[in-house]
């Protein structure tokens, strides 16, 4: 019996699946089994799935008679996993030989955690930049506000933990974000401070439908964070929220005034509630709101006067930021 099944979901894979698949195989742990699920390709991946399954058994092969998608593929994987730890890999993504060996011990190791993913480093057309992802469950709960902040081809989960909770249809292309925000409300989340994947950057720009579909989604994603402080999904103020977690460039002056008072009541909620950690929500909160005073569509001096006098942000600024404010609204 394995300890892991890996998800692997692919359409018209034939160009890089055999890398992917390679990389599993050489894995330095190596009692698991591959679930490679074929979403009805076009191309040649049959054929490699067919050559690879005849050289190890470890790899089992699910086609689809018609395309359904790759959230619907992972589902599939999850419900036909037979094992407490599963793993995600994408089909042209490449994992490091030691990836499953060191997510399994630290989730062997560490019972009250469900989740282990790794840093992340693109290859391809965008070379050699690593994604350093957050590390403590407290830190990546609250960074979760703001983006998905586990790479979800690095990511390793007990199946335990899950429980009904699955990708969603109705957030692609954020599917993923919107998993893992609801996931680390109920079990704690870690990322091992390493590069274990090598993640394919393709050079085709993201449509802009998707663009749009990914902006609209992730903002949903937010607001139904925000409902475990107490907030309504339709809250009047929920703009005001969000702008105090997430950055949003040139907010007027009076929008950032708003954003300033929301913030206020972000921090009450949270002593009450206790969702997140105080001092790392503050932390988070006052860097966002830096970077929005930084980035304010307009200045005046009664502007200046309120961060100056009011908002208490003014003595957190750096000097250099104080100094552009105050020419800024002087002028």
């Amino acid at each position: 019996m394995p300890d892991l099944t890996v998800i692997m979901p692919v359409y018209n894979g034939e160009k890089f699946i055999s890398e992917s698949i390679d990389s599993v195989l050489g894995q330095t742990f190596s009692n698991f089994k591959l679930l490679v699920l074929n979403d009805n390709s076009q191309d040649q991946t049959a054929k490699i799935l067919e050559d690879y399954k005849k050289k190890d058994s470890r790899i089992e092969v699910v086609t689809k008679l018609e395309n359904v998608g790759p959230a619907n593929l992972r589902n599939e994987g999850i419900t036909l996993a037979k094992t407490e730890y599963i793993a995600l890999l994408d089909a042209d993504d490449i994992a490091l030989p030691t990836r499953f060996e060191k997510q399994l011990n630290f989730l062997k190791n560490n019972p009250e955690h469900g989740v282990c993913g790794t840093w992340f480093t693109f290859f391809g057309d965008k070379k050699n930049k690593t994604i350093k992802h957050e590390e403590t469950h407290e830190k990546l709960k609250i960074q979760m506000l703001s983006n998905c902040c586990i790479g979800n081809p690095t990511v390793m989960f007990k199946k335990s933990h899950l429980g009904d909770l699955r990708f969603e249809n109705d957030f692609v292309p954020a599917e993923d974000y919107r998993l893992w925000s609801q996931l680390i409300a109920k079990t704690k989340f870690y990322n091992i401070q390493e590069s274990l994947l090598l993640y394919r950057w393709h050079p085709n720009n993201i449509s802009q439908t998707k663009a749009a579909n990914l902006k609209k989604s992730e903002e949903i994603i937010r607001k139904k964070q925000l409902i475990h402080l107490g907030i309504a999904f339709d809250d009047a103020n929920m703009d005001n929220y969000l702008n105090a977690i997430n950055l949003k460039r040139k907010l007027t002056k009076n929008d950032i005034i708003k954003t300033i008072e929301a913030s206020k009541t972000l921090l009450e909620l949270n002593t009450s509630h206790q969702v997140y950690n105080q001092n790392m929500f503050k932390l988070h909160i006052d860097k966002v709101i830096l970077r929005t005073i930084r980035n304010c569509k307009e200045n005046n001096k009664s502007y200046y006067k309120y961060i100056k006098n009011e908002s208490g942000y003014f003595s957190k600024m750096s000097t250099l930021d104080a100094v552009v404010l105050f020419f800024k609204c002087l002028f």
